[in-house]
């Protein structure tokens, strides 16, 4: 019998006929002698949540700032909306940034704060009252209207700062650490708001973030950057599972890294000898570098797992010997720090399906450490 035919739903940044958003194109800015943004090229795509991600001083704001038009790039171009912004000021932008440090007015009202932008713009009264009272709803604050920002928690002046960046329509939202005034429960449960809020309103958000988990919580794609460069471009999936170097890896998550060389090299695996692993390495894919060629491997340790007898089906490929050196205990999960025989220290993650007292694995204890051939990546820059 025929298959019927399916119809594959293709991603704006997977579909060739989909036009970018937002275009940077190799975008340069220094200050002096100080390059904060290299040579950067970049697509956005229409109503995505997108993350720049990294450390202080990636250049991540910097280029944040020069999509608001507070910066101009020192050479380059960016396109919003297939318009360049080369001459545009930031007032004349189809943008609008909300700051971390959220900006309100302290002696007006939530509703007075979310309408002075479209005072400036002299939009008719009634219209600014209709606009302000649904944006209120959106961001769930309609009984809070005539506060003032004191009398506001911190989640509150964080949705205020949302509700007034949004009230203006916006093509482009751009936001510079958005949660990071927040405490860490409140800033977990914001996130999954932020992104219904994203989802309901389908502006394009450009969030600036060094918080990883939150990238990864919110994001539909990721630009990781470090000294001015972006490393990769993927989906949080992508850039967790498959990360394009040594940075990205031990940026995005926890990883354990071997430093090891390749003895075999085939279609379908690799395998790497490593003294740091104690063992040989066996991956399930293909490498494409000569045979002797350094390479690094990553194993994420929620796919590592411990024992304390050999497993049955162990061939002596991704699997190392070593002791229980340190356990932390996090409810949900316990961390286990292995010392290798070879003197190296391991990260692997268990989830706590037994109490703590009842722990099989404790301090002291020797263990097999085990990893399937599709855990590791292998990575050669």
């Amino acid at each position: 019998m025929a298959q019927p035919n399916r119809k594959i739903t293709l991603q704006p940044w997977q579909d060739p006929k989909e036009q970018p958003y937002v275009r940077i194109e190799k975008v340069t800015k220094k200050f002096g002698d100080f390059t904060a943004v290299d040579d950067v090229s970049l697509s956005i795509y229409r109503g995505e949540l997108f993350s720049l991600l990294g450390g202080s001083g990636s250049g991540k704001t910097t280029l944040l700032r020069m999509l608001a038009g507070f910066e101009m790039p020192t050479s380059g171009k960016i396109f919003i909306d297939g318009v360049d912004m080369s001459n545009i000021p930031p007032y004349d932008r189809p943008v609008n940034m909300m700051f971390q440090s959220y900006a309100l007015f302290p002696h007006m009202s939530v509703e007075q704060n979310i309408a002075f932008g479209l005072k400036q713009d002299r939009v008719a009264r009634d219209e600014i009252k209709r606009r302000v009272a649904e944006v209120l709803e959106l961001v769930q604050l309609g009984g809070f209207a005539k506060r003032r920002p004191h009398q506001l928690s911190g989640g509150q002046r964080q949705r205020v700062a949302l509700a007034r960046s949004l009230v203006k329509r916006p093509k482009l939202l751009l936001l510079d650490e958005p949660l990071g005034a927040l405490d860490r429960r409140l800033r977990e449960r914001t996130q999954f708001e932020l992104v219904n809020i994203q989802e309901q309103v389908g502006i394009t958000f450009v969030i600036v973030t060094h918080d990883q988990e939150e990238a990864m919580t919110m994001s539909s794609r990721i630009a990781v950057m470090n000294n001015g460069w972006i490393t990769q471009v993927g989906t949080p999936a992508e850039v967790y599972e498959y990360p394009a170097t040594k940075f990205v890896a031990e940026f995005v998550g926890s990883v354990n890294m071997f430093a090891g060389r390749i003895l075999e090299d085939e279609p379908d695996h690799v395998l790497i000898q490593s003294e740091e692993a104690g063992c040989d390495l066996y991956i399930n894919h293909g490498v494409p570098v000569p045979l002797g060629t350094p390479v690094s491997v990553a194993v994420r340790p929620e796919k590592m797992a411990l024992s304390k007898e050999p497993p049955a089906t162990a061939t002596g490929r991704n699997l190392s010997q070593g002791t229980v050196r340190e356990i932390a205990y996090l409810g949900n999960l316990s961390i286990y720090l292995i010392e290798l025989d070879s003197g190296k220290m391991v990260r692997v993650t268990q989830p706590n399906f037994s109490r703590l007292t009842e722990m099989p694995i404790t301090w002291e204890d020797r263990v097999y450490v085990t990893w399937h051939p599709f855990a590791g990546v292998v990575l050669t820059q």
